[in-house]
């Protein structure tokens, strides 16, 4: 069943053009002029009730634009969109009974209050009987580990225990769909996975549909079984989580600082991004070398120091566009 329906969705902007200086300030009062800006283009997806989709790209692809038309914030210029079969341009108060946000650079807790306090207020919004409420906030707070600092002020919790209060106050009206924008912003990686295991048990246990963004690939590889990709309004790959670490992300940015020079040129499997020195940044294509395969081309007692990342994911969705335009 399909809980999210997307057909050729498109969005403009018009955005002032200054010219410098105070001439150019002058001149854009009196005479402006308009650059018109397509934010969303043609843009057409599903998504199943129960999944957990990735909805990625650079900055200024798109994907804000369609999160907030999908949720009412926003009207498109053309196509539809439906969520749990409601128009969110025309039911929207509707619509928000019936799902959560949550925008990890973007506060909805009031921060003078507690958690507790908070949830209450939320309750009462979403018109939950009082009983209901406190069901509901007990239930949540053991699943999300809030004991030891609901009764504590939320500006003086830390950035990771107010992401996982900011997740159950989106989460307090049982909603059917959850959007999460970068939930993990700013996280330590002990919290980022907490969060991410948190997400999971609650798509499992409510069968919450969840629709994230996220630049942090850890985030997508954890989470989501599906991928769509969009950049410059348009979607440039819609596929399994599979198939794209098959094809993408089946490589490793590994940097070096060494005792000494070492040659790695020419070798299948490694690319060399950069060297100065005794320093070098090497990207390793794992379906021909492994890390321990590379390693072994060194001697450990010439390595300083290693750091070993995943690419980009802003160089993944080029290569993808790029790949896309040349077809």
């Amino acid at each position: 069943m399909a809980i999210i329906e997307v057909n050729n969705l498109n969005k403009n902007f018009c955005v002032k053009l200054k010219e410098k200086g105070l001439s150019g300030s002058l001149k854009s009062v009196i005479k402006p002029n308009y650059k018109k800006i397509e934010a969303v283009k043609g843009v057409s997806f599903e998504v199943q009730e129960g999944e957990v989709i990735a909805f990625i790209g650079p900055n200024g692809a798109g994907k804000s634009t369609t999160i907030k038309m999908m949720t009412g914030i926003l009207y498109p210029d053309n196509g539809v969109v439906k969520v749990l079969g409601i128009d969110p341009t025309k039911q929207r108060k509707k619509l928000a009974y019936e799902i959560g946000t949550v925008f990890g650079q973007k506060e909805q807790l009031w921060m003078h209050l507690t958690p507790y306090d908070n949830f209450k207020f939320f309750g009462a919004i979403y018109d939950i009987s009082e009983e209901d409420t406190e069901k509901r906030i007990a239930e949540l707070t053991e699943i999300f580990d809030l004991e030891d600092f609901i009764n504590t002020p939320v500006r003086n919790l830390s950035l990771g225990q107010r992401i996982r209060c900011e997740i159950v106050a989106a989460l307090i009206h049982r909603p059917k769909v959850l959007f999460l924008d970068e939930p993990t912003i700013g996280l330590d990686p002990v919290v980022k996975d907490s969060i991410r295991k948190i997400i999971k048990k609650m798509n499992k246990e409510y069968h919450t549909t969840v629709f994230l963004t996220s630049h942090d690939i850890s985030d997508i590889e954890k989470l989501c079984k599906r991928v769509i990709i969009i950049n410059n309004g348009q979607i440039v790959m819609d596929d399994s989580m599979e198939n794209l670490k098959y094809h993408y992300l089946n490589k490793k940015i590994v940097e070096l600082k060494l005792n000494k020079k070492v040659d790695l040129n020419n070798i299948d499997g490694i690319e060399i991004l950069k060297q100065k020195g005794n320093s070098m940044k090497l990207d390793i294509d794992l379906k021909k070398k492994t890390l321990s395969d590379v390693l072994k081309l060194i001697n450990p007692d010439d390595i300083i120091d290693i750091n070993i990342s995943n690419t980009p994911l802003e160089e993944i969705i080029s290569e993808i566009y790029r790949k896309e335009q040349s077809l």
